[in-house]
């Protein structure tokens, strides 16, 4: 008998603003009832359509700093306007030790440093299929200025460059085929060897050899 080991996977995602991430890890949340998506942690102002613990776990900026001191996050970083937004430890372990798959989509520079921490997690980069699509995408959104919008396509260039360091690469071009592959490749992930925790060779053995008898 093979026994595998019970704790769940550890999925980061990344890729270029209009990619398409954030879609794609929701419906991977609603097409597995395994997994959870993580919660960021913050310290900027809650919007009113916002929920704590749901959105983000909102924190004041000496909670922030008290948890950083406790090594309470996996990464962090001070972003916008010198706010800061990072990512809680405990409900991810949690989660992971109750066998459940926890996603995790952040930036590049945030993926960098928990691969540094926990160099045994998933890391799998969402692209656009081209980056005239790109383009298309984020000026669809209507959202932002012209000079901020070519920030981000800056951005997005110097972000695809540090894809070799990611295990897989998912091309975004329809949500329902990203979600699918990388369905696929979470289950290829759980039959990997280093996932085996315990061969009983014994029972093996006995099994072997009752087979051998029933067919004298």
């Amino acid at each position: 008998m093979i026994k595998t080991k019970n704790r769940g996977l550890f999925i980061v995602i990344s890729g270029p603003s209009g990619a398409g991430k954030g879609t794609v890890c929701k419906g991977l949340v609603k097409a597995n009832p395994n997994v959870w998506l993580s919660v960021s942690a913050t310290t900027r102002e809650k919007r009113p359509d916002e929920k704590n613990g749901e959105n983000y776990f909102f924190l004041t900026k000496d909670e922030f700093i008290d948890k950083i001191e406790a090594g309470e996050f996996l990464e962090y970083a001070i972003v916008h306007d010198n706010q800061y937004y990072g990512t809680p430890k405990e409900k991810i372990n949690e989660h992971l030790t109750k066998g459940k798959d926890v996603i995790l989509e952040i930036d590049i520079k945030g993926a960098l440093q928990i691969q540094d921490n926990i160099p045994n997690s998933l890391f799998i980069f969402i692209l656009p299929p081209s980056m005239k699509e790109l383009k298309r995408r984020l000026i669809s959104r209507g959202t932002e200025s012209k000079e901020k919008m070519i920030e981000r396509f800056k951005a997005s260039y110097k972000e695809i460059n540090e894809i070799t360091k990611y295990n897989y690469v998912v091309v975004n071009d329809n949500i329902e085929d990203a979600i699918k592959k990388i369905n696929a490749i979470m289950v290829a992930e759980k039959c990997r060897v280093d996932r085996i925790e315990d061969v009983a060779l014994n029972n093996l053995e006995e099994e072997i050899h009752e087979n051998l008898v029933d067919t004298k």
